[in-house]
């Protein structure tokens, strides 16, 4: 009897040691698990990256060296150097961006990526790195648009899955999808389309390179102010990683510099 007693003791000690490994195991897997991404980002040496290319100042091609360059170009370059890795782009339309995200093609996304509530229920952002504010493009001749009120059953060049388009669509505007912003200027400016809504400082840029004297800025839009980020899959830890590397550029300087070298002032933040 006494021997059968010994023996359940033994068992069951055995059985909690196992659970007790078990669950450390479990832990152990959990934090290896969100520190994969980064550490075989660093195993590789390669930060992949997914932008457009043609989304001046924050991401396009120098015309003289076809350079990729821009803003947020510039800082995640800085973000890759300060984690020892070299930054590689895959380019691609706005529209395929996040798929190539989801799809684990890139790691991430620098593209003047605004930071919303629909976008936040399936990735992770790092820090907030800069503010976009929006504007409404007409013809000059154009005196009806003032406000986004204005756009309702009104023509709009415009892309279909950016924040941009979510504004113009819940105004009531009549989408005419192009996610090229010179292609869809292109088409306020031959009368195409009534409108378009997009970042203040690519559209200034546009106005800077392309001078086209049929189109204004017929009002910014003040309640919009747009947070930039970073976006990651979800519970993969870049976005910490990211945020981390953030602080430290604020810190020293290097996002004001980069901010000032394509805008002349500072929108980092």
């Amino acid at each position: 009897m006494k021997k059968f007693i010994v023996g359940l003791l033994i068992a069951a000690l055995a059985f909690s040691l196992a659970a007790c490994s078990s669950q450390s195991s479990g832990s152990s897997k959990s934090a290896k698990s969100a520190s994969t991404a980064l550490d075989q980002i660093k195993k590789k040496g390669v930060l992949t990256v997914g932008t457009e290319g043609t989304y001046a100042p924050y991401t396009y091609h120098d015309s003289k060296t076809n350079k990729l360059v821009g803003f947020d170009v510039d800082v995640i370059r800085a973000v890759g150097q300060r984690l020892g890795v070299k930054v590689q782009f895959e380019e691609s339309a706005w529209d395929s961006l996040f798929a190539g995200l989801n799809a684990k093609r890139f790691d991430t996304i620098a593209n003047d990526v605004a930071v919303t509530p629909d976008r936040q229920k399936k990735y992770d952002f790092s820090s907030v790195y800069s503010t976009s504010q929006s504007v409404i493009v007409t013809r000059k001749d154009n005196n009806k648009i003032k406000t986004l009120n204005d756009l309702k059953g009104v023509k709009v060049a415009q892309g279909l899955t950016s924040n941009f388009g979510e504004e113009t669509k819940k105004a009531g505007a009549v989408i005419i999808g192009e996610d090229d912003l010179s292609k869809a200027l292109k088409l306020v400016s031959q009368s195409r389309a009534d409108a378009l809504v997009n970042d203040q400082g690519a559209v200034l840029q546009y106005f800077n390179t392309v001078k086209d004297n049929n189109l204004k800025i017929a009002a910014v839009v003040p309640t919009d102010s747009a947070n930039v980020a970073f976006p990651v899959l979800k519970g993969n830890g870049l976005d910490k990683a990211f945020t981390k590397e953030l602080q430290a550029l604020k810190k020293d300087g290097t996002l004001k510099k980069i901010s000032e070298k394509y805008f002349g002032k500072d929108i980092s933040k």
